[in-house]
């Protein structure tokens, strides 16, 4: 909104050309989505502490949740209010792919409320069912492969490049929908899975939105992705405007978050989060960087696959409890150690992931 003002204001003063640069409009967005969440934080806690009735620990986690018991979730709604008018103030929104990342974001989001609003509310306290869950996950998917597929930015919209390698380019033709599918997916049901301790899931979100902000922008400026030899995408440099609204809204929910959390962020965030950060790898052709700057989601996600193949198969579990957080609780490390530990490794694949830009 601001962006189309401040940029049709530059006949008054040049100054205002300022607005035309996305990268001073990343930071804009940055602190925008940072200060909505200090400003709006203590009210949303607030009342989703006198309209919740109170958060349920669930029998089979580890002693320690019972502590948890009556902090109020859905906190991510304060993420996502954050990041919708960060992104709507400071994006170019006659970008295509602006938007499709905002539905990404907005549909997984309502998804994960209306799993969140069950689960407090409902009868049974269960939430979805694990079916229907997944099928409007799997629909919200397609619909953004479809359209990707069918209107691609840039000539590589169904290719895919490999990290190391600058010459191997795969072109995936209709399989490309169905990889997009499982990529986006596979993204959300990976935060959601991560977030089962203060302050675990929301800090690898805002290392690996950080890392994402700066492959997109790279990917959307020809020059630059020339030089690095990666896909050039023309209407990728403005997603580094909600890239950036990721990074200001998950480092203003952590200090709410952090442990002992005031408020956990629920489905509507975890969801939202992974869904988007999922559609910004598959629109800026990074989605194996993904796999390494979202790595811990991947080890979560994997730790709870081995656990029942294992179980199922042979009748024995490889860890204490799935995810593989619960693993380390059930081995007596204190949740600091473990939230701590786990953003470390977090942020040194994140670090690999920026490394095989110069290592092709």
């Amino acid at each position: 909104m601001l962006y189309k003002l401040f940029i049709n204001m530059r006949s008054i003063d040049p100054g205002f050309n300022v607005f035309r640069y996305i990268t001073f409009r990343t930071a804009l967005s940055v602190l925008t989505a940072l200060g909505v969440s200090f400003i709006l934080g203590p009210w949303i806690i607030g009342r989703l502490k006198t309209v919740q009735p109170g958060n349920y620990v669930r029998e089979y986690l580890p002693e320690g949740h019972v502590l948890k018991a009556g902090v109020p979730t859905m906190g991510g709604l304060l993420i996502f209010l954050a990041i919708v008018f960060s992104t709507l103030l400071w994006s170019d929104l006659s970008n295509r792919m602006v938007w499709v990342v905002l539905v990404t974001f907005a549909g997984f989001g309502l998804l994960g409320l209306a799993d969140d609003m069950l689960k407090l509310y409902g009868r049974k306290g269960k939430g979805l069912a694990i079916r229907g869950k997944f099928l409007a996950q799997l629909l919200l998917a397609t619909g953004v492969a479809v359209y990707l597929y069918i209107r691609p930015s840039g000539e590589w919209g169904h290719f895919l490049q490999l990290p190391f390698f600058k010459e191997i380019l795969l072109d995936l033709g209709w399989v490309y929908i169905p990889f997009v599918i499982l990529v986006i997916i596979g993204t959300s049901n990976g935060v959601n899975l991560t977030d089962g301790l203060d302050g675990l899931a929301i800090g690898p979100v805002m290392f690996a939105s950080g890392a994402f902000a700066l492959l997109i922008y790279l990917s959307g400026h020809a020059k630059f992705a020339d030089y690095l030899q990666i896909f050039f995408v023309p209407e990728a440099g403005e997603l580094a405007v909600f890239a950036g609204a990721m990074v200001g809204a998950s480092l203003g929910f952590l200090w709410f978050n952090t442990y002992p959390a005031q408020v956990f962020m629920g489905d509507i965030g975890s969801l939202s989060l992974g869904g988007s950060l999922g559609a910004l790898a598959v629109i800026s052709k990074h989605e194996i960087l993904l796999v390494f700057a979202g790595g811990l989601f991947v080890l979560e996600t994997l730790s709870v696959i081995i656990q029942v193949i294992s179980f199922r198969c042979f009748g024995k579990r490889v860890f204490l409890m799935a995810p593989l957080h619960h693993h380390f609780e059930k081995k007596g490390w204190p949740e600091p150690k473990i939230i701590v530990r786990f953003w470390i490794i977090s942020i040194i694949l994140v670090l690999v992931s920026l490394s095989t830009l110069k290592v092709r």
